[in-house]
């Protein structure tokens, strides 16, 4: 049985930030063209309907620059002034992450945004407006929480580190002298343990995390999009956990929904980008991406009242 709970309590990562001022289209870049037919399709169709627009983003490496240590991440001051600006003009917009729920609204300023949908645990979680639900984690996350360090010991992967979700359990090889290196020599003995234990396990960005299975992106991208009869999608995301959502985004368009998947570029992600409709160079380029839909969203509600 899931678990609501009111979190007033958030200690925003950025207290005493001062409202965003109004985007000014002149001092906006124009909305860069997605590289595919579809893309291009899902985009005006957000332009044209962003009342009925549904805009998600994950948040590490897309709203956040990915760092050594995940406590330390932030979002981008330019990225959360960009989404400020563009919630009062699309139905809806939701931060779509594999970090608990409350860590994204504390690391993003996220509880500084009214309306916006958290939805934590790739899905497993959801926060609005200082409510979460979350449910009780699998009794075999418990013994993969135990077990773990003697699964890395055997493993001989130095400088692996744990970082312990409450609901996951993500093994970092970041800091290790040879991270690729010690990604391998980790990945088959995380497989055995997600087995032995009912989980699955999710590579990222030099990490392997092990996770309750039964929630992913895409499905919780889906149920969203459905749950607010979204006319079109937009998902950006960066690492290889964003995968379902953008499959999620290439399902809805056959069923009908016109949609965008958009990557936040990085070297480390190479297979993400051929999947994706349209690149930008990391968060900085989902800020800007962000502030320009916006800015061309209020340019046409300026035409159609003129």
């Amino acid at each position: 049985m899931g678990v609501n709970r009111k979190t007033s309590g958030v200690n925003s990562s950025h207290e005493g930030l001062t409202p965003a001022r109004p985007i000014d289209p002149a001092e906006v870049a124009s909305i860069p063209v997605p590289a595919t037919a579809d893309g291009r399709a899902g985009l005006a169709a957000l332009l044209a309907t962003p009342a009925r627009a549904l805009v998600a983003l994950d948040f590490d490496g897309t709203l956040a620059p990915i760092v050594a240590d995940p406590a330390q991440a932030r979002a981008l001051p330019a990225a959360v002034d960009a989404l400020r600006a563009l919630m009062p003009l699309v139905g809806t917009m939701a931060v779509l992450t594999g970090r608990p729920a409350l860590s994204a609204v504390e690391h993003g300023s996220l509880d500084q945004l009214p309306g916006i949908v958290v939805l934590g645990h790739y899905g497993r979680q959801r926060w609005q407006d200082g409510e979460l639900y979350s449910p009780p984690p699998p009794e075999g996350l418990a013994v993969a929480r135990e077990r773990l360090p003697g699964v890395l010991a055997g493993a001989a992967a130095d400088g692996t580190w744990v970082e312990d979700k409450a609901d996951a359990l993500a093994v970092h090889t970041r800091r290790a002298a040879d991270p690729p290196a010690a990604l391998e020599r980790i990945r088959a003995p995380l497989l055995r343990l997600a087995a032995e234990t009912g989980l699955r396990t999710e590579p990222g960005r030099l990490v392997i995390e092990l996770r309750p299975p039964g929630a992913d992106k895409g499905l919780a991208l889906e149920d969203l999009a459905g749950q607010r009869d979204s006319a079109a999608v937009m998902f950006c995301g960066d690492d290889l956990g964003d995968r379902p959502a953008f499959a999620a985004v290439r399902r809805m368009r056959a069923a009908g929904r016109p949609g965008l998947a958009v990557c936040s570029g990085s070297a480390e992600v190479g297979e993400l980008a051929a999947e994706a409709d349209l690149v930008v160079t990391g968060p900085q380029g989902v800020a800007a991406l962000l502030a320009a839909v916006a800015a061309e969203i209020g340019r046409a509600g300026r035409r159609a009242r003129a």
